[in-house]
């Protein structure tokens, strides 16, 4: 004679159906845990970034507050500098608008710090369009957009005074 079965048992007794929810809970957790320590590591980095511009910035004032014209006449070495103080930054602040993207105090500093060189990028745009290119599609729109608010279009590229 035969025992009814419930419906239930043809997946397996209670305890494998537990341990298999015991199993994909497990499984879940480690994706979250994966997706945290990806999101913590990001923000470590692009604070890092950031803090190194902070510092280049600090041991280099006539760079991050620039006379770009001055810059202009200056030697070949020094134009170099400046160039690649300005793609450090660009740099930076890539990294912490796109790890810090809800928090709006991140992009309003690198929004302070952008106007400044604004001459700079109006020009190094109009001269080589492909200087912007190497930068990842939110930061060349928050330059251009940064440049048209300014309005420091070519072949000027003056810093109006606000």
């Amino acid at each position: 004679m035969s025992q009814p079965s419930f419906w239930w048992q043809r997946y397996g007794t209670l305890a494998q159906m537990a341990q298999a929810a015991v199993a994909l809970l497990g499984f879940v957790a480690i994706l979250f845990q994966i997706n945290e320590l990806r999101t913590g590591s990001r923000a470590s980095s692009a604070r890092q970034a950031f803090l190194g511009y902070t510092d280049l910035a600090f041991r280099n004032p006539k760079y991050s507050q620039p006379d770009y014209e001055r810059i202009k006449a200056a030697t070949q070495e020094d134009q170099v500098q400046y160039e690649s103080f300005v793609s450090y930054f660009l740099y930076a602040c890539e990294e912490a608008m796109s790890a810090f993207a809800n928090r709006r105090e991140w992009a309003a500093s690198c929004d302070y710090d952008l106007r400044p060189h604004l001459p700079f990028l109006c020009a190094k745009n109009a001269a080589e369009p492909a200087y912007l290119a190497t930068y990842s599609a939110d930061t060349q729109q928050w330059v251009k957009a940064s440049l048209k608010t300014a309005s420091v279009v070519p072949p000027d590229c003056k810093l109006g005074k606000t």
